[in-house]
């Protein structure tokens, strides 16, 4: 007998239930977060972020201190505590999104180095196969016969010829007997 598995759900099971509390967009992704993040941490970085800064901060400062008591909304008695938390605050989302960019900079940097890595093992590779080719060329050329070779060798088969020749005009001059020339065998 076999036993079958029925799919039905009983009553006296507990069934999971996954709720999202908060639901991703479906246009969310990681990479346009990080690279969100990095232009802000790049924007933080630049003279320009610093002069709005602190000339909110000056504006700030100088509203809560010498404009009237009713129109102060972050007033000097209370240490500029509105102030102090806006610009906690900042420092509490710019220093993650900081050390975000500062990752992904890392990463790239990784993926560099490590093509870098490779490209040099390519280039050390093929620098040793042309040095082979160019060594294996120099012994195969050592055996070749050099121009300046094939001229010594063509001088010196003239200079026997004319030798030769000369040699034959002689006994024809002298009356001798003028052998018949042998044909050179290839």
């Amino acid at each position: 007998m076999s036993e079958r598995r029925t799919t039905t759900t009983r009553v006296d099971t507990p069934q999971e239930v996954r709720r999202q509390l908060i639901r991703k967009p479906s246009s969310f992704s990681t990479e346009t977060f990080g690279v969100i993040s990095e232009k802000f941490a790049r924007f933080m970085g630049t003279p320009r972020f610093l002069i709005w800064m602190s000339l909110f901060v000056v504006i700030w400062l100088a509203w809560n201190t010498f404009a009237p008591e009713a129109a102060q909304f972050d007033p000097r008695a209370l240490n500029y505590t509105l102030l102090t938390l806006i610009l906690s605050l900042q420092a509490s989302y710019a220093a993650p999104l900081i050390l975000l960019a500062q990752n992904r900079q890392d990463d790239r940097d990784r993926v560099a180095l490590e093509q870098d890595r490779v490209q040099a093992e390519r280039a050390l590779a093929d620098t040793e196969y042309l040095t082979r080719e160019v060594a294996a060329l120099r012994i195969a050329l050592r055996d070749a016969a050099t121009r300046d070779f094939i001229r010594s060798e063509l001088r010196d088969l003239l200079e026997e010829m004319e030798t030769k020749g000369l040699e034959v005009r002689q006994r024809e001059e002298s009356g001798d007997e003028v052998a018949e020339p042998k044909p050179l065998s290839p």
